[in-house]
């Protein structure tokens, strides 16, 4: 190798019988260094997927506004040409320990992290002053284009997303999370029934609400979204309205005193599910706007609501497609009109639009309160 070359401290490793490099990259290096493969080209000529932009400025907001506090996995690549590697050391520890060279002509493509390359792009085009900070990048020698399809193939195959549960029980920077986390803590029968770590429950659980859905119909509740402004009366409002719902909810009373399983309640009622507490939610917002001094007494009509899955009549195509429990929008506001009208509200105007589409079909008409 000639003199024409980018020189880095590295850590050499051994996968699968290759030597593969871990060096630190400073930020402000990274645009420059790493490559994307062409989006014009067509996918079997790539070995990456196209970059979704829209995901970007997501990544570089959380790390130009969190100076102190971001994290950036390693990103992983290949170089495609000559490379050189120098230990410290010729035995012992620091035989692993030296510099890597590598020459300025070759290419040093993405294999995984290509939107957190984008992102630290207009980060410290943002923010110049983190351009010297650095992140870990490991490298592999490109061993051809089918290889570096199989690498990126390998590196996301077992990729598994976190939960939005775990990623709310985790997430101590968002305010909205927080305050969602206080009230399940607040309310006894969220607190000893709640499953933090999935959104979904599986039937061996003991569990009746999860920590995601109660945090959206909590937002919903209190009329925020994601980034609004969390206030100190916000959880005394949700825990107070929590404890109020519950109080006129018979059958989850049964859980929290073990007198019928959260697996039957579930199997047997549409209350047991998360469009039911999305949809007592939203009417409730609407309830305590409409009617701010006895709202409470008035949630005493939730009794009059028939749960039961067996109300086909009632639930098939609002709550229920395919005999299954369903939580699309439509679905939860088909639900919530049961509610509002069961609570004696109006419906809104769209609320009445997706009550008109569905009513056709099933021959159930809930007309707005006159």
């Amino acid at each position: 190798m000639d003199g024409n070359s980018l020189e880095f401290t590295a850590i050499r490793g051994v996968q699968a019988g290759s030597a593969y490099y871990v060096i630190m990259v400073p930020l402000k290096v990274v645009p420059r260094l790493f490559k994307f493969d062409d989006e014009a080209m067509p996918a079997e000529l790539r070995a990456q997927r196209v970059l979704n932009k829209a995901r970007v400025p997501a990544i570089a907001n959380y790390i130009a506004n969190n100076p102190t506090e971001y994290i950036l996995s390693s990103l992983c690549a290949s170089i495609d040409g000559e490379i050189a590697f120098e230990p410290a050391a010729q035995d012992g520890p620091l035989r692993k320990v030296g510099q890597l060279r590598i020459d300025m002509g070759a290419t040093i493509l993405i294999n995984d992290g290509q939107h957190r390359r984008a992102a630290i792009e207009d980060a410290i085009r943002e923010r110049p002053t983190m351009g010297d900070e650095t992140i870990s990048v490991v490298v592999f020698a490109d061993r051809g284009l089918k290889r570096s399809q199989q690498m990126f193939a390998d590196l996301n195959i077992h990729a598994v997303r976190p939960t939005k549960s775990i990623k709310l029980l985790y997430d101590h920077r968002n305010a909205l999370a927080g305050l969602s986390r206080d009230v399940v803590k607040a309310v006894p029968l969220f607190r000893d029934f709640t499953d933090y770590e999935n959104t979904s429950i599986s039937n061996r659980s003991i569990k009746l609400f999860t920590l995601s859905s109660l945090h959206q119909a909590t937002a919903e509740l209190i009329g925020k979204s994601k980034s609004g402004k969390v206030e100190v009366d916000d959880k005394d409002l949700a825990v107070e309205f929590w404890n109020a719902v519950i109080a006129q909810m018979p059958d989850w009373q049964r859980v929290g005193t073990r007198e019928v399983s959260s697996f039957e309640l579930r199997r047997d009622y549409i209350h047991a599910h998360g469009v039911a507490v999305h949809a007592i939610a939203v009417a409730g917002a609407q309830l305590r706007k409409t009617h701010p001094r006895d709202w409470k007494q008035r949630l005493a009509k939730l009794r009059d609501i028939d749960w039961s899955r067996a109300n086909r009549t009632l639930w098939d195509n609002r709550a229920l497609v395919a005999g299954k429990v369903n939580k699309s929008k439509n679905n939860v506001t088909l639900v919530t009109n049961v509610v509002v009208r069961a609570l004696g509200l109006r419906l809104t105007s769209e609320a009445q639009r997706v009550e008109d589409l569905y009513a056709p079909v099933q021959g159930v008409v809930l007309k707005a309160a006159s």
